[in-house]
């Protein structure tokens, strides 16, 4: 791999991981099982499979819990304790043996791509959720799902243009994550109204009972 590859599938591995882990490393084992591409001696791992079943498997459970409205956010607040120290893991590993600080710095952006694609999809999702209907859930899974398998190809095989796309991503994300988190905190304040309506309720419930009752 020529430089520009190494930090296109270093990047890649990173911002794959904050959306859907599983999916990225089942890709890049099958690959590199079947000789499609060359992964970095530290990646070789993937093509186990033992490590490709366990990754399949839980790419099965996220991909139903992915799509329940309420599920998946309890799966995004546990899967940001995984995602986040994977794609740093897998980020350094990508960039190969070329020494402790420069492995160290891949880990500390991978880590921090992988925490903020990772906030865009579980932040987004929990907008999404406030709609009544699942079919949203279900579009914005599969779509994190493609957007996944085609950015890792496209890193694997045209990285100058992925290199570009994730630029115009990382402005994206820049731009929304504040949206996301005033989305957020409006949904939060909302839900605090009604526990606030529904406890004033309850508290008013046995006095009116009792003045029923005289």
């Amino acid at each position: 791999m020529d430089i520009t590859q190494t930090i296109a599938l270093t990047m890649g591995v990173a911002w794959a991981s904050g959306i859907n882990l599983y999916a990225a490393i089942v890709m890049l084992g099958y690959l590199g099982s079947i000789g499609n591409i060359d992964l970095p001696p530290e990646l070789h791992v993937l093509t186990n499979p033992v490590v490709m079943l366990a990754a399949g498997v839980m790419y099965c459970i996220e991909f139903f819990a992915d799509k329940v409205p309420g599920v998946d956010t309890g799966w995004d607040l546990i899967q940001t304790f995984i995602r986040i120290p994977a794609g740093a893991v897998l980020a350094a590993g990508a960039l190969g043996d070329v020494g402790t600080g420069s492995q160290l710095a891949a880990a500390i952006t991978g880590g921090t791509l992988a925490a903020g694609s990772h906030l865009v999809k579980a932040g987004s999702r929990v907008l999404i959720n406030t709609s009544p209907e699942p079919f949203t859930n279900w579009f914005a899974s599969v779509g994190e799902d493609i957007a996944v398998i085609a950015g890792l190809w496209t890193a694997l095989h045209h990285p100058l243009l992925f290199l570009l796309l994730l630029g115009l991503f990382i402005i994206l994300m820049v731009w929304i994550l504040p949206k996301i988190w005033r989305g957020i905190r409006k949904i939060l304040a909302r839900l605090g109204r009604l526990a606030g309506i529904s406890g004033a309720v309850a508290e008013n419930q046995p006095s009116s009972m009792t003045n029923t009752r005289k």
